[in-house]
């Protein structure tokens, strides 16, 4: 093989990982970033079906696909979304403006919005990376609808009454 083709070989080997980052693919050490924010935040505590019950012990595949169960509470009911689908519907662009809007509890959206954009993106290369999986959750229900799955009622009980000055 002469010089030119072998240069021409690398210059092609070296543009595939570009292009792949160039897409939102990022390059491993991001990706592994975004895996351990993930796992360390708490995301999967929602958003993986069974993952607090199974002591995070949930196949990695089976992360983040969203769930039925709701959480209940003067908000309504709402349902962890499907991160896999959702990242998938949308650019890094996109995602930056989603996370930074308000949620409804019992989201953390608080402490999602205090992130870097650099977390913040870590997080949607590694879930982009994951690939789509799982089906759409069920939608969210305002306060005194129907509610038709199972769900954990967050409704605050007992509370003292506030003493007036």
């Amino acid at each position: 093989m002469n010089t030119s083709m072998k240069i021409a070989g690398a210059l092609l080997a070296g543009l595939i990982p570009l292009a792949a980052w160039a897409q939102g693919g990022g390059d491993a050490a991001e990706i592994r970033h975004g895996r351990y924010l993930v796992r360390t935040s708490g995301c999967n505590d929602c958003h993986t079906p069974g993952y607090m019950q199974k002591d995070g012990q949930v196949p990695e595949a089976e992360w983040l696909t969203g769930d039925s169960m709701g959480w209940h509470g003067p908000w309504g009911t709402t349902y962890p979304a499907n991160l896999r689908q959702l990242v998938q519907q949308m650019d890094e662009k996109a995602w930056l403006v989603r996370v930074r809007q308000p949620m409804r509890p019992p989201m953390p959206a608080p402490s999602l919005r205090a992130m870097s954009d650099a977390d913040l993106k870590a997080i949607y290369r590694y879930v982009r990376s994951l690939g789509p999986k799982g089906q759409a959750v069920p939608a969210y229900v305002p306060p005194g609808g129907p509610v038709a799955t199972p769900y954990l009622d967050l409704t605050p009980k007992n509370l003292p009454t506030q003493v007036a000055q």
